[in-house]
């Protein structure tokens, strides 16, 4: 069915953009690097389709191990959004077909002011570190970093989202963000209504600080400086939050593991993230660096065991939580003819060291990237090798090379 009513707004759009725009109503269609664009009432509504797919081969070698070999489809993402400009509402669905739970963003947004946007559903949060706020089509390597995908997962979470903008002098901007969610992540009430949401919500915010002006519109989704900046611009952003009573290791999910307090009821921990990061820009020239702190409160007389007989010793909960310090940097440039070398360099120290068991290990890892970019961001071929340096564990290398093509 849905099929069907695609087909046929596709349709009705080409016949009525043969048309003269003469008339006060006329609608339009374009295929562009953007995908596919519809336009009626001259604007009033768009409505837009487009998405992207990475076929992906890796190599992953851990000493003492047989090689692990992939070629598949890394992503495959499909997207559906709109917007109605008097009525100031924009919606965006998008899903991912690479895997078993698909949907990824499914929100909708009210934008009362130019710089003030409100959004209610299930959207990439801005609370984690800064390169988990880009999509994953904007990576300026293979994939995301150790940090990244560590202390995150796919950073979707379900609930309301506030950001603004304001710029108080000529240059100097600020941009303040709220963000009150489930705390359990994407899909947080499960598959069914018995599936229900643990623990309390989430509270976060990021404030992102632009000293020398906002980055060239469109360029402000990448790590990387496609556009190549004509002025030095940078970015300084913090941003901190809490979750309270988690089950998960990262707090996007729930169920995974429970925690009792005496009375043997659920006594789950709270959970804390605090990340630092800044991004420059100028003339193909990009920097990144982020740091992320993840700790755990809450933890007075908590049992392993409904029965409480095993109380909780302190180190124990980096055994539940991720727990630690993790570090971020990566520098790249891009040429005018769009060939981009990039280095990556990361670091984590988990809270409890001493602890074997701990799911945060202590590891050095740096990846040095080759991307080419055919058409923009939309058609690229990305290559990238990894050397990840554990301090308890063997030592792992990843190569991979990936292309993308969007539409």
């Amino acid at each position: 069915m849905k099929k069907i009513v695609y087909l046929s707004l596709f349709v009705c759009t080409l016949n009525l953009s043969a048309q003269t725009n003469n008339s006060p109503n006329s609608s339009s269609f374009k295929f562009d690097d953007k995908g596919f664009n519809f336009s009626f009432d001259n604007g009033a509504y768009e409505f837009g389709i487009n998405g992207f797919i990475q076929p992906n081969i890796s190599v992953e070698k851990t000493k003492g191990i047989e090689s692990i070999n992939k070629f598949n489809v890394q992503r495959s993402f499909f997207i559906v959004s709109g917007k109605a400009v008097k009525e100031k509402v924009s919606f965006l669905v998008q899903t991912d077909f690479s895997t078993a739970d698909p949907l990824l963003d499914a929100w909708i947004a009210y934008h009362p002011y130019k710089n003030i946007t409100i959004t209610g559903g299930q959207k990439q949060t801005f609370v984690n570190n800064r390169e988990m706020t880009y999509r994953e089509d904007k990576l300026q390597f293979t994939d995301r970093s150790l940090l990244s995908k560590t202390l995150s997962k796919t950073g979707r979470e379900f609930g309301l989202f506030i950001e603004t903008k304001f710029k108080l002098t000529n240059t100097f901007a600020i941009a303040p963000m709220l963000a009150v969610t489930s705390g359990d992540g994407r899909n947080s009430f499960g598959a069914s209504s018995t599936d229900t949401d643990l623990g309390g919500v989430k509270i976060g915010g990021r404030l992102d600080i632009f000293p020398l002006g906002y980055f060239t519109e469109g360029n402000d989704v990448f790590s990387a400086d496609l556009a190549h900046e004509k002025t030095l611009k940078f970015v300084i952003g913090g941003a901190v939050s809490k979750n309270t009573g988690v089950s998960n290791a990262i707090g996007e999910g729930h169920g995974d593991f429970l925690l009792y307090g005496a009375n043997g009821k659920n006594n789950l921990p709270d959970y804390s993230k605090v990340n630092i990061d800044f991004l420059l820009k100028y003339k193909g020239f990009s920097l990144l660096g982020e740091y992320a702190n993840a700790t755990a409160s809450g933890l007075d007389l908590v049992f392993v065991d409904a029965n409480a007989t095993q109380i909780l010793v302190p180190q124990e909960i980096s055994e539940y939580l991720v727990l630690g310090n993790s570090y971020n940097f990566q520098a790249g440039y891009v040429t005018k003819k769009g060939v981009s070398f990039d280095v990556r360099y990361e670091t984590a120290k988990p809270e409890f060291e001493l602890n074997p068991n701990s799911i945060l290990t202590d590891f050095n890892s740096y990846t040095l990237g080759l991307t080419k970019y055919f058409k923009n961001n939309n058609l690229k071929l990305q290559a990238s090798f990894t050397n990840i340096d554990y301090a308890k564990a063997e030592n792992t290398t990843l190569g991979q090379l990936l292309f993308q093509i969007g539409f």
